[in-house]
């Protein structure tokens, strides 16, 4: 072996390390957030998703490790409006010097009742939002990797843009009287005011509860004086209840919506991307009939 040889294996073998090294160490708060992370910055970033497939944020409890996971990061990227009201205590606990971002800054919030409603990823236009805001941190973090960051970000804009049509083009092939569904989920004000489907809470029922018996008349009432198509009620395990609202009204029970956060690779929801797709098909085969 020539001494250039062994010279040129010695520096792949310096550089390696380092360039694992300098990965970028961000924390993401949730899944939705990590996999925007993940689309922007590729194998340049090592990546920590607080709360993971499959888990609720509203309702997280941080663990030790998440302290951890936190002091160790140089960027730590949250949704805002309210919905991680446990971090900044975590932040703060972890005496990191992360620097905090905020993925939704730049969005007008909605309302959910009194206060804002941080579901902002539900309208793609802000998916894009966070995207560029999340590209913007990641390149003022690691200027070496900053053109890196925003041809990552390019190309994960264009999908998002490419969806954004297909979701227009499905709504738009539904009848605008059709366009209306009873859901338990108060997460999909922005998808509503975005696209157009309204979205409205069951009479009397509580998502935290079963609906009783008593509850389901009140709906079955519901839906046939304001001629809703379709009904999404996740939180029902019986099945009698679900027939008797579709013999009794004619209205289709729709599968699954998926909007706090994504499911595991095996879910219907493993990305944002195969999440909307996957809500606007059961939007339409509910809706368009």
């Amino acid at each position: 072996m020539t001494m250039r040889l062994i010279l040129v294996f010695a520096l792949l073998l310096i550089a390696s390390p380092l360039r694992a090294a300098e990965r970028l160490n961000v924390v993401a708060s949730f899944s939705i957030l990590g996999d925007f992370v993940r689309n922007v910055g590729g194998d340049r970033v090592n990546l920590t998703t607080l709360v993971g497939p499959d888990s609720d944020v509203h309702v997280y409890t941080p663990a030790p490790a998440d302290a951890k996971r936190v002091s160790a990061a140089k960027l730590v990227i949250v949704n805002g409006l309210g919905l991680e009201g446990w971090l900044p205590r975590l932040v703060q606990s972890a005496g990191s010097k992360a620097k905090v971002i905020t993925a939704s800054a730049g969005i007008a919030p909605l309302k959910l009742g009194s206060a804002a409603d941080p579901h902002a990823w539900q309208s793609i236009p802000n998916a894009k939002i966070y995207v560029t805001d999340i590209a913007s941190a990641l390149a003022t973090a690691a200027p070496d990797d900053a053109e890196f960051f925003r041809a990552q970000a390019r190309a994960y804009l264009e999908k998002l843009e490419t969806l954004d049509r297909e979701v227009r083009d499905a709504v738009a092939k539904i009848p605008p009287e059709r366009r209306k569904v009873i859901s338990t989920h108060d997460a999909f004000g922005y998808f509503s005011s975005e696209y157009g489907i309204r979205f409205i809470a069951p009479r009397g029922v509580s998502t935290e509860t079963e609906p009783s018996a008593r509850d389901i008349a009140a709906i079955i009432g519901q839906i046939k004086v304001q001629k809703i198509p379709a009904v999404f009620l996740e939180n029902i395990s019986d099945d009698r209840l679900i027939r008797r609202i579709a013999a009794e009204t004619g209205a289709r029970v729709g599968g699954t919506l998926v909007s706090d956060g994504l499911t595991g690779e095996k879910g219907p929801a493993p990305t944002y991307i195969d999440m909307v797709r996957h809500n606007i098909k059961a939007l339409t085969s509910a809706l368009d009939h």
